[in-house]
């Protein structure tokens, strides 16, 4: 009877060790991903910052400055991609809406990213576009991917339509999370002018005519979640110039469009490090907690497996003989 326990026993040490491993390498990459339906919005704020007034044409200090950045995801156009590129793909339509101290619209550049649903590397299909411009994106935009690394990765910059390193600088504890610190910083660019004007009736391209060209330079940080691969924290130390700005009436060559300390609000850097938080278990689940219960309890089946293999190799003392009667 011991034996045939033993047998039993370790045949479920063997089910749980092997599948440990499983679970960690094959289950993994194909359960963690980004849901195509995923909707998020971050507000960030520049407090105090320098704006254009383009109905003076003078650079003003204002006391804030909004960007409403909003995530959505389009299930219609994944799944028509996921058709032709044969695996999980998510596309996100994303908005950087900017408004002044008035609340007026000071720019809104639409994008779409498309990626990979398990790597969050990007897709190359139509449609990829920033602002009306088709892109070909090499680097990673927005989020990082599960279990980031202390490395520097590729990061796409929307303003440039150019990929550059961002760096690993260390790690961090941020709202009671380990985080990875990473850095990018944009040199002086020459760049598009925005395809929506806060001058109704003026456009880019009628600017442009004029020979006045818009520069950008920003300094770009972000606090990463290394298991989710989610930023809980981002901030941009931003500046913007028009050159060659006598060409359209203003006083100076050189005129600041905006400058400043973009951070996010406090509120939804609270409510993105508990979503965080939430889907850091689901992720860990997969990736430490399970695989390591599960060889754990493989090793412990198996000690006892052989265990009662020994007990049942023992000789059976035999029974001593009882007086005889005479």
């Amino acid at each position: 009877m011991r034996r045939r326990a033993g047998l039993v026993l370790l045949a479920f040490a063997v089910f749980f060790a092997a599948l440990s491993p499983l679970l960690r390498w094959y289950a993994f990459p194909r359960l963690a991903k980004v849901p195509p339906n995923q909707y998020q919005e971050v507000v960030l704020e520049a407090k105090p910052a320098t704006l254009l007034d383009y109905t003076t044409l003078k650079a003003m200090e204002v006391e804030k400055v909004a960007i409403v950045q909003t995530l959505k995801g389009n299930v219609e156009e994944s799944e028509r991609i996921e058709r032709s590129a044969g695996r999980d793909v998510v596309v996100w339509d994303a908005l950087s809406y900017i408004e002044g101290p008035d609340g007026k619209m000071v720019s809104a550049i639409p994008e779409r990213y498309i990626f990979d649903a398990h790597t969050q590397a990007p897709v190359n299909a139509t449609g990829e576009m920033v602002d009306g411009d088709p892109v070909r994106r090499t680097g990673i935009e927005f989020k990082w991917p599960f279990l980031t690394e202390k490395r520097d990765y590729a990061y796409f910059d929307a303003q440039t339509r150019t990929t550059a390193p961002i760096h690993y600088k260390g790690t961090r504890t941020f709202r009671g999370l380990e985080v990875y610190y990473f850095e990018q910083t944009i040199p002086w660019t020459k760049v598009p002018m925005p395809k929506k004007m806060p001058i109704e009736g003026i456009t880019a391209e009628q600017i442009a005519q004029t020979g006045i060209t818009r520069w950008y330079t920003t300094k770009r940080m972000f606090w990463v979640e290394p298991v989710t691969g989610a930023p809980v924290n981002g901030e941009e130390i931003h500046t913007e110039e028009l050159r060659d700005a006598k060409k359209m009436g203003m006083s100076e060559d050189t005129v600041t469009a905006f400058d400043g300390h973009v951070k996010m609000r406090e509120d939804y850097i609270a409510d993105t490090v508990e979503l965080v938080k939430s889907q850091r278990v689901l992720v860990l689940l997969l990736t430490s907690y399970l695989p390591w219960g599960f060889l754990g309890l493989g090793v412990g089946l198996l000690a006892l497996a052989l265990w009662l293999e020994a007990r049942s190799r023992q000789p059976v003392s035999p029974r001593p003989e009882g007086p005889t009667s005479a």
